[in-house]
């Protein structure tokens, strides 16, 4: 896979609107998210068809359930030819662990396994809200370094986080903590349902591996165009970085 790919997020309802999307591409190789509402309503068949046009995926199903259920799952999962997939880390040590023995398990072994992160808490979510409906007594930030490093004791490759946190995480664990970051935006895109945002030239800055995004392509008139844009922003950035 790309070492620094941006990631489009398929948010959409079904396989038709996702072909649909993907003629403004043309023979553009991609990475793409396929998420909860795209996957539960297709199914497999979806990944078929990205996987036949030359597409990565990033299969985000957010596993949480008990480790046995978690395992069986994910080996599940392992069978389908995808690239990166996730479990939600207040799942737990024992949890993640049982998620990369599933991911094991069930990988041809004619096949190199898929990158396996975990969310931390969503980009969606607010330090108002870490406190009064979590009831941490410490700050969302805090909580995130907490949820990475059960994470990375777990043997996980990483996880999915805001990239206001990725350099800090990058500073405790290590360069070898791959960090997926959403909430990604250009200056001029509206923020919509995301709290935690930044833009690709700050999400390089702070060392993120991966971005996301979602309607600041997909909601484009020329999603091609948007995502070369973005996509331009992010390598210049990391250019620059790797300059320094």
């Amino acid at each position: 896979m790309g070492t620094k790919p941006v990631i489009i997020a398929l948010d959409l309802e079904n396989k038709s609107q996702a072909e649909e999307l993907l003629k403004h591409f043309g023979k553009e190789k991609l990475f793409v998210k396929v998420g909860m509402e795209l996957f539960y309503r297709e199914g497999k068949p979806v990944l078929d068809m990205l996987k036949a046009s030359g597409h990565q995926i990033f299969l985000d199903l957010k596993l949480h359930d008990i480790p046995t259920t978690v395992k069986r799952a994910m080996q599940q999962l392992a069978s389908f030819d995808i690239d990166i997939v996730n479990v939600h880390a207040f799942g737990g040590q024992k949890m993640m662990e049982a998620a990369l023995e599933g991911l094991y398990a069930g990988t041809p072994a004619d096949k190199e396994r898929a990158r396996i992160v975990a969310v931390t808490q969503l980009t969606s979510t607010t330090n108002e809200q870490v406190v009064s409906e979590q009831q941490l007594s410490f700050s969302l930030h805090e909580s995130v370094i907490n949820l990475a490093g059960i994470t990375k004791k777990s043997g996980l490759d990483g996880v999915v986080c805001s990239a206001g946190e990725s350099v800090s995480l990058k500073r405790i664990y290590g360069n070898d903590i791959y960090c997926v970051t959403p909430g990604i935006r250009l200056q001029e895109d509206a923020a919509d349902d995301q709290a935690r945002i930044v833009t690709p030239q700050k999400a390089a800055a702070n060392q993120t591996d991966a971005i996301v995004v979602g309607r600041g392509i997909t909601q484009k008139k020329d999603p091609l165009a948007a995502y070369l844009t973005y996509k331009k922003e992010w390598e210049n950035a990391w250019m620059h970085q790797q300059q320094q």
